[in-house]
C-alpha cells in the first residue's frame, strides 16, 4: 500500500510508495496511548527488523496512514495486528505535529484503558519485539536518563500524557 502525504495543515496531497518518501513529505500516523486501572502504561519494543527506530520502546501501538484509511480505521487495524486488541472502543487523543528523526508526521492519538495481564496479547511477531506496562514515574526516569532506549522524539511526544 502507500503512504499518505499531506501539507502542514494535514490536507491530504497524495500517496507515495514507502521507499520514496522524501525529509520534506508530511504524512499521518496513528498511535495508542493505552493505560490501565494501575496508571501504568503499555509500552511495546520495536522489532530489530523495522527500518524506523530498530530495537525502541514506543507507544503499545502505531500505523502509517495508507491510502483509503483514516486515522480511526487504521488504529483499529492496528491494534488488533500488532497486539491481539479488539473490541475496545478508543477515544481520540491528540494530534501532534511530529518533526523529529529523519521524518515529520502528524500523529493521531487515540486512548484506552484495559486491564489486561502481558500474557493475554497476541504479538505481532514481524513488528513487536515485547510489551511492558511500565509505571508513570519509571517512564519519566527512564525518559530523561536512557532516552536512546525510545522511540525518536519520545520525551517531547509523550509529554502531554504524562
Amino acid at each position: 500500500m502507500r503512504t499518505v502525504i499531506v501539507d502542514s495543515d494535514d490536507n491530504i496531497l497524495g500517496a507515495k510508495n514507502g521507499e520514496d518518501l522524501k525529509f520534506d513529505d508530511i504524512y499521518r500516523v496513528s498511535a495508542l496511548w493505552l493505560t490501565n486501572s494501575q496508571g501504568q502504561i503499555l509500552l511495546a519494543k520495536r522489532k530489530m527488523t523495522k527500518k524506523t527506530d530498530p530495537g525502541k520502546w514506543g507507544p503499545a501501538v502505531s500505523g502509517t496512514i495508507e491510502e483509503g484509511e483514516t486515522y480511526e480505521s487504521n488504529i483499529y487495524k492496528e491494534a488488533e495486528e500488532e497486539i491481539g486488541l479488539t473490541g475496545h472502543r478508543f477515544t481520540v487523543g491528540p494530534k501532534v505535529l511530529n518533526p523529529y528523526g529523519n521524518y515529520t508526521f502528524f500523529a493521531q492519538w487515540f486512548l484506552c484503558s484495559l486491564d489486561w495481564p502481558l500474557d493475554k496479547f497476541k504479538l505481532q511477531e514481524d513488528e513487536v519485539e515485547e510489551l511492558a506496562w511500565v509505571g508513570k514515574d519509571f517512564l519519566i526516569k527512564e525518559l530523561e536518563n536512557s532516552p536512546s532506549k525510545y522511540i525518536v522524539g519520545a520525551a517531547k511526544v509523550f509529554e502531554s500524557f504524562l
